[in-house]
């Protein structure tokens, strides 16, 4: 238990690290606040099981392998190797039970069906050296400097935590795709509040295409362009008077 405990704080800590790191990337590329991830709090969970992962392979590699640099090496392999296909399951699964795409690396070099590419796996090996050799090592000190029992108490919250934030993400992904699809069916300002309330999702994920929705998709972002155009007239008006 004491090692679920570490693990699901490291888990947690990740999360929150990458969701930082990728928010302030999109924030700076789209120049306006970007929340990006799937749930609606501050975390990417996919950056936290890729951590864990890494992790925890390296305890496999160092048992192996005794020189310091050979057993780096084989660490970020493992981490390109085991990261790349953790995100290729995530989206394939991800498409197959939202049935929307919501990443696409179809115009990178080097691509598997859109899921992952060869940038991005190198990537995944040069913050999986900066994991094991910057920050993973002041991480853990924090961690296993927390009292046994607290970090009980924390790890059931975060657990609780990430099982609510799942559960709302889910059922709201499922109703997003439900409007969009039956939006022949769907009063004209319902449509529009839907869009607008489920946002996050298409500013979190710039390619999210649901599919079999054909135009819809365009004209979804039309909607939400227009909403940020009013919104930027809005304030300017607001400003200057």
């Amino acid at each position: 238990m004491a090692e679920f405990n570490d693990l699901l704080l490291f888990f947690t800590i990740y999360s929150f690290l990458g969701w930082a790191m990728e928010t302030v990337f999109a924030s700076i590329n789209e120049r306006k606040i970007i929340n990006r991830g799937f749930l609606t709090g501050f975390v990417c969970p996919i950056y936290g099981f890729g951590a864990v992962l890494i992790l925890q392979s390296s305890k496999w590699v160092s048992r192996f392998f005794e020189n310091s640099f050979t057993a780096l090496i084989i660490n970020i392999l493992f981490a390109v190797i085991l990261v790349t296909a953790l995100e290729y399951v995530t989206g394939f699964l991800l498409e197959r039970f939202f049935n929307c795409k919501w990443w696409d690396y179809s115009n990178n070099a080097l691509n598997l069906h859109g899921y992952i590419c060869l940038q991005y796996s190198l990537l995944w090996g040069l913050l999986a050296f900066v994991l094991l050799q910057v920050v993973h090592p002041e991480v853990s000190g924090v961690v296993f400097s927390i009292p046994a029992s607290v970090k009980g108490y924390l790890a059931a919250l975060l657990l609780l935590y990430f099982l609510a934030d799942t559960a709302k993400s889910v059922l709201d992904a499922l109703d997003l795709r439900k409007v969009v699809l039956n939006c022949s069916f769907v009063p004209v300002n319902r449509y529009y509040e839907k869009i607008i309330r489920y946002k996050r999702f298409f500013l979190a994920f710039p390619r999210l295409l649901i599919l079999n929705a054909g135009i819809i998709n365009c004209d979804i972002r039309s909607i939400l362009n227009d909403r940020m155009d009013k919104i930027k007239v809005e304030l300017k008006s607001r400003f200057l008077q």
